[in-house]
């Protein structure tokens, strides 16, 4: 991906903890692009992740979204042009949706009320009279992913956002996010343990363990040779990211 292309590009970006260390994750995501991080529990996704949206401070590295490194950058601005939706979605629970959705527009200039009207009540149907606590998992998704692109972000972060929903609800969250990708030339950073999610989403796959990038590469790779991405990720993390191909082609 070319560097004007790029929303964001992590480089060299390192997180140590007592028993785990992000170690110089690279990979970049373009205009119009969905990226897939794959790999399992403890393998940095996460930690990446906190680290774009600096709930946690990065050890050292640059993450460069529309060409500011805002690691440097103590203005939490940048996030007007971020949206997130994660796998558990915690709102107030008493609270009706379009009390929700009023704290949300007030703290977006951007926000667009006639996006939000068509995710939530016509794609979605969601009622804005119910309550957070009588929502489904499926249903809180929804809502949060309506909420999520309603202020037209440039950059849509998902972490494990589909996990746990039934196949018809996944289906429709996945081609309202490549649809949004594609018409607004925003990029999508998507983790997920549901590779096949990826298969239908993704552009291209970074791969990691334990805190390593094993490696990154097209999706149209994957399809051309009949990769199953699981199986890829296992030889990659035994080879330690040298790419085998007599093991997985």
């Amino acid at each position: 991906m070319e560097k004007n292309n790029s929303i964001i590009k992590i480089h060299n970006l390192c997180k140590s903890y007592d028993q785990f260390k992000l170690n110089r994750i690279s990979f970049n995501v373009g205009k119009g692009e969905v990226v897939g991080l794959i790999g399992a529990n403890g393998a940095g996704k996460s930690t990446t992740i906190k680290s774009i949206l600096k709930i946690i401070n990065a050890d050292s590295g640059e993450i460069t979204f529309l060409g500011n490194n805002i690691l440097e950058d103590s203005r939490p601005n940048y996030k007007e042009d971020i949206g997130y939706v994660g796998e558990n979605v915690d709102f107030f629970s008493n609270q009706k949706l379009c009390n929700i959705k009023k704290f949300y527009e007030i703290h977006y200039n951007s926000w667009d009320e006639e996006t939000y009207r068509y995710l939530c009540e016509d794609v979605f149907e969601l009622n804005n009279e119910t309550k957070i606590k009588e929502l489904s998992k499926g249903m809180k998704v929804k809502f949060s992913l309506s909420l999520a692109l309603s202020h037209r972000p440039k950059l849509l972060i998902m972490d494990e956002p589909t996990s746990g929903l039934d196949p018809i609800v996944r289906r429709k969250i996945l081609e309202i996010l490549k649809d949004y990708s594609k018409n607004n030339d925003a990029g999508i950073l998507f983790s997920s343990h549901i590779t096949e999610d990826m298969k239908k989403i993704a552009d291209k796959l970074v791969f990691l363990d334990k805190g390593e990038l094993l490696k990154e590469c097209s999706m149209e790779y994957i399809k051309i040779n009949n990769i199953d991405i699981d199986e890829y990720l296992e030889v990659l993390i035994h080879n330690k990211g040298e790419d085998n191909e007599k093991n997985i082609l």
